[in-house]
């Protein structure tokens, strides 16, 4: 595999897994050179709860895409999600030894790290610190504060924070599968970057992406992330409702949702029947499409109204925190008919259903632009900015090495190319590093 140029995207899923390959042609676009899906069978609301079962659905769905792309994977890029995760905001700051030296990146590193002190629920880790807005010796809404002067650098933070064990057995699985983990995204942002524009992401949005266990939720406003939330509900739901309500099998009522279900029940006239075959020989039951789609709306109304909370917790009714964007749908979930108008009404805010096509080459598969896929890409992205920061860090060490053979002269240069160098390193990436230490050593 040719290591720099392709990437793999794994996303384990409650309903599916689906493992991506994907590179970058020479326009800048996500070229996808195959998919692979499997049924998920041992994933529970984004959990893992069964390893060997996990292993063989990643195994098959990691086949399908080799063999659509003809390429070996070594490599992947895994999303995490599910119902331990949660976010919460938080201030600190630290006071400068010497306020005369300007503000760099090891003051901002050691103000994450304290960050990372925060005590947590037992058996949680922090997963992600996103700095929101800095303030230095008072002065607010500073979004970049290095090379400014100061004694006190507060800021206020977005925290991630998840079961560390819940991600350990995720990388138990794709290690067992005969994997290298090559990085950890969180999967609302994954999907965020695959669906969402910049100017929406400025303007203000909330992402949720509707999965077959959970919904995840983004927050973005002037281009930074500011909540993210998991609720613990999502299609499969609907589903069970749909099999209780109706008496029928799950495999019925999965095909009647997605045949002939809508979230909005004023549209089915009365006489509008769906007959199901019984099972073995007993008479079939006919379902009206009224009664199917009351069900339906009464369980998406509920995922909604506890999405719209978390968007209010952020404090979209301030007049300062408004999202002008309003909310983007994405997922399996979001392709169910009438959502969107049903979220409008709810909620009173624009909407539309992402498809992850802005970042994909023209020439890519319908398939692939749907919503249901949003999450993969947005892993593949994930991965390829991944190799193409090792590639500059590469070339920056290059750089240092001819500039040290040089003498002096190139310091500046050297300085200049230097300085992104530390903030990139996300926590995710340290993380990534923390769980294959974990498995190395537990082998």
């Amino acid at each position: 595999m040719d290591e720099h140029n392709i990437s793999v995207g794994l996303d384990i899923g409650t309903t599916k897994i689906v493992a991506m390959i994907g590179r970058k042609n020479e326009y800048g676009k996500v070229e996808i050179l195959g998919v692979g899906k499997s049924k998920s069978l041992g994933v529970h609301r984004g959990v893992v709860n069964n390893i060997t079962q996990t292993i063989q659905s990643i195994q098959q769905a990691v086949q399908e895409a080799e063999a659509a792309a003809s390429e070996k994977i070594e490599d992947v890029t895994v999303g995490i999600a599910g119902q331990h995760i949660r976010s919460l905001q938080h201030s600190d700051y630290i006071t400068r030894p010497n306020s005369e030296l300007v503000i760099d990146e090891a003051d901002i590193d050691r103000l994450i790290n304290q960050v990372h002190k925060l005590v947590m629920l037992p058996g949680e880790e922090i997963i992600h610190v996103l700095p929101q807005e800095f303030k230095v010796d008072g002065q607010a809404e500073i979004k970049e504060p290095i090379g400014m002067y100061g004694g006190r650098l507060e800021a206020n933070f977005h925290v991630v924070v998840g079961q560390v064990s819940s991600i350990r057995n995720i990388g138990r699985c794709v290690k067992s599968a005969g994997l290298e983990l090559e990085g950890i995204t969180l999967e609302p942002l994954a999907s965020a970057n695959a669906v969402l524009s910049q100017e929406e992401k400025e303007a203000g949005v909330a992402l949720i992406d509707i999965g077959g266990g959970t919904t995840d939720l983004a927050v973005f406003k002037d281009g930074i992330i500011r909540h993210t939330a998991v609720i613990p509900f999502g299609g499969n739901v609907i589903t069970e409702d749909i099999k209780e309500g109706c008496s029928i099998i799950e495999k019925q009522a999965e095909l009647l949702k997605i045949k002939f279900g809508s979230a909005w029940p004023g549209e089915n006239k009365d006489n509008e029947i769906v007959s199901i075959p019984g099972l073995r020989g007993r008479e079939p039951k006919e379902i009206t499409l009224k009664n199917l789609s009351k069900i339906i709306h009464a369980r998406v109304v509920e995922i909604i109204e506890q999405v719209y909370v978390e968007i209010k917790n952020y404090g979209h009714e301030e007049q300062k925190k408004k999202l002008i964007a309003g909310i983007v749908l994405t997922g399996g979930g979001s392709q169910l008919k009438h959502l969107k108008q049903l979220v409008e009404y709810i909620t009173g805010m624009d909407t539309r259903i992402g498809y992850p096509n802005e970042h994909l080459a023209g020439d890519s598969d319908e398939d692939i632009a749907s919503p249901l896929f949003a999450t993969a890409v947005g892993l593949v992205m994930d991965g390829l900015k991944r190799h193409e920061r090792r590639k500059a860090e590469a070339l920056e060490e290059d750089v240092f090495k001819a500039s040290e053979n040089e003498g002096e002269q190139d310091t500046d240069q050297e300085a200049v190319i230097e300085e992104p160098k530390k903030e990139r390193r996300s926590f995710l990436d340290k993380l990534t590093e923390r769980v294959k230490e974990f498995l190395d050593n537990a082998e």
